[in-house]
Order: C-alpha cells, then sequence, then structure tokens
C-alpha cells in the first residue's frame, strides 16, 4: 500500500509534468510497471461520474488493515442529487452488520434530526463516512487508514456537489479541514471544503453520551437549515 499512497499523493503532480514536458518535446518522466499500474487505476477513478461506477471500482476494497475484520463495507446511501450531505466518521458494529450507514442508536437519533427537526427524510440527504469499513472496537480510523480510503469520500462528494456538508464528529472534521480542527472550538461555524459550505456538528454518539450538548447540536442544524432555505 505504501507505493499507492505515494502515487496518490503526487498523482495531480505528475500530471502537471507530464503536461509540461509534452510541452518541451520532452518524454514523461519513467515510472516503474507497479507504478504505472496505480498510476492507471487512478486515471480511471478521475474519469467516474455516478456513486454507482464509484462502488463498483472501489470492489471489495483490501487497501488497508480494516477490510481484516469488517463484515460488509459501508459506502453510503441516499439520494444522489443531494442538497445536504452528512459525513461522519467510519461504521459502527451495527453498520457493518447490515451494509447501511448509521442504523444503530447513534443513526436513529441522526434519523430523528433529519426527520423530526428539519421534517425531511433520510432518502432527501446523502449519508457516508470518512472510512468504509469497521473500525475495530469503535476505535477513531487510524491516519494511513483515513489516507487509504478518503479520495472515495471526496470523489462521492465531488459527484453529488450537495448544497452544503454537515460533518458528524471530530474526525470527520479533520478528514476535511485539517489536522487543526477542533470540533469543540468550530462546531456551528461556516467553512468550506472545495467550494461547498461545511460545517461541524457534534457526533449523534457524543450527544447521546452527553445530551445537554443537544441545544449546541439543535442551534446548528438549525444554521444549516437557514442556508438551505428550510423552515426553522
Amino acid at each position: 500500500m505504501e507505493a499507492e499512497r505515494e502515487i496518490r499523493e503526487i498523482f495531480g503532480h505528475i500530471k502537471a509534468l507530464i503536461s509540461a514536458n509534452q510541452e518541451i518535446g520532452l518524454d514523461p518522466p519513467p515510472l516503474s510497471g507497479e507504478g504505472l499500474e496505480i498510476l492507471e487505476r487512478e486515471k480511471r477513478r478521475e474519469g467516474i461520474e455516478t456513486l454507482e461506477g464509484l462502488r463498483d471500482f472501489i470492489g471489495e476494497c483490501r487497501r488497508c488493515r480494516l477490510c481484516k475484520g469488517r463484515g460488509h463495507l459501508v459506502f453510503g446511501e441516499g439520494n444522489p442529487n443531494a442538497r445536504l450531505v452528512f459525513v461522519g466518521e467510519g461504521p459502527g458494529r451495527d453498520e457493518d452488520m447490515v451494509g447501511r450507514p448509521f442504523v444503530g442508536e447513534s443513526g436513529k437519533l441522526l434519523t430523528r434530526i433529519i426527520e423530526n427537526g428539519m421534517r425531511l427524510t433520510r432518502e432527501d440527504v446523502y449519508i457516508c463516512n470518512v472510512v468504509k469499513c469497521h473500525p475495530p472496537g469503535n476505535r477513531d480510523p487510524e491516519t494511513d487508514e483515513i489516507e487509504e480510503c478518503i479520495p472515495f469520500l471526496k470523489k462521492q462528494l465531488r459527484i453529488i456537489r450537495p448544497e452544503v456538508i454537515c460533518v458528524l464528529g471530530r474526525v470527520a472534521g479533520q478528514a476535511l479541514l485539517g489536522k487543526g480542527f477542533r470540533i469543540k472550538r468550530e462546531r456551528g461555524r461556516w467553512h468550506s471544503y472545495e467550494g461547498i459550505p461545511l460545517m461541524a456538528i457534534y457526533h449523534p454518539a457524543y450527544l447521546l453520551r452527553n445530551p445537554s450538548a443537544k441545544r449546541q447540536a439543535w442551534k446548528d442544524i438549525q444554521g444549516i437549515m437557514t442556508r438551505l432555505a428550510l423552515e426553522v
């Protein structure tokens, strides 16, 4: 996986270098056979235009260690043209069992937020995670696991191109906004991800452990509703 990660990190630079070399009549820089294979896969991913195509591309993923203990890969679900996308950190045990995001106790709370609070349905929005496989023991996904999986999340967001992204909790916030992100300091504030307005709220699991924070979360949700011109 190390070779794949290195190729992914410099993929954009390679494309620019190839283009520059061609302009001055030079051949592209040489790559190993493995590198060429990985580069070709990256080019195929860049050309994917639908969520179904992306899911097919991922296949029965074995790109990181999380595949070893998973029951089901949890890709995401909802409206492919959603105005609002919720992004969590990773599937829990319940999600791993059925292959759907946010179906356990945290998911039930998120569903109540969507249906009772926002007066939408889960079919109106899109729900996904930073990593697609269940981290053992419900631990946080590790850095290398996120690095392997986040290109797929970013591609999902580029395909859907929602009006608003709502990240759920610290891990998802750091994955999209950088390691300096702090959920308690920056929840409820508007950020931007690739030109898309983004707001972070507390993860539903945190709200179940800390019911007093639900008032803050509801205020944040109201801010999202206002941004989407939904009745508050």
